[in-house]
């Protein structure tokens, strides 16, 4: 799955993991064990370029069968990293209104976000909404009253008629 932070790659992944009796892969989880420290205390001691690399590696090392994988965020910005996954199932792009990630991802501090120096969540958005469509084998609208359970379901139903 692909998305903007906050579009809520994580939650609905379990869910969807669930629903198909697959396991789930959260990327950002893996970075962090492989790198020591929280996705924030990782994103803060590494330049934008370094966090992208460190991103791309933990999606290139993923060697899994039957799962739902959460991306983050930043992924789509790795031709390789999305080459890869692409190979290997397909790409669910979680689409969510910006008004809707802008309530969702109050903590910018925090949360773990790749931005180069004074990006806005708007600039991220502009610039990577080509990108998920781009990489997008599904997509599905998320956001306003849609309920994590019919998120997951809408995606199961799409992925069975592919």
């Amino acid at each position: 799955m692909i998305g903007m932070p906050g579009s809520g790659k994580s939650t609905v992944g379990v869910v969807l993991a669930k629903l198909m009796g697959m396991d789930f892969v959260d990327v950002d989880l893996v970075i962090c064990r492989r790198n020591g420290g929280t996705l924030q205390e990782i994103v803060d001691r590494s330049s934008h370029e370094d966090f992208l690399r460190l991103e791309a590696e933990a999606a290139l090392s993923l060697n899994c069968r039957a799962s739902v994988i959460a991306t983050g965020g930043s992924m789509v910005l790795s031709d390789d990293a999305m080459e890869y996954l692409s190979s290997i199932g397909a790409v669910v792009y979680l689409q969510t209104p910006l008004e809707d990630i802008k309530a969702r991802v109050r903590n910018l501090s925090t949360r773990g976000i790749a931005f180069r120096p004074g990006e806005t969540l708007d600039d991220l958005y502009a610039q990577r909404i080509p990108l998920y469509e781009k990489w997008a084998d599904i997509t599905v609208r998320c956001g306003g009253p849609s309920s994590i359970e019919d998120v997951a379901l809408r995606i199961k139903s799409d992925l069975n008629e592919t």
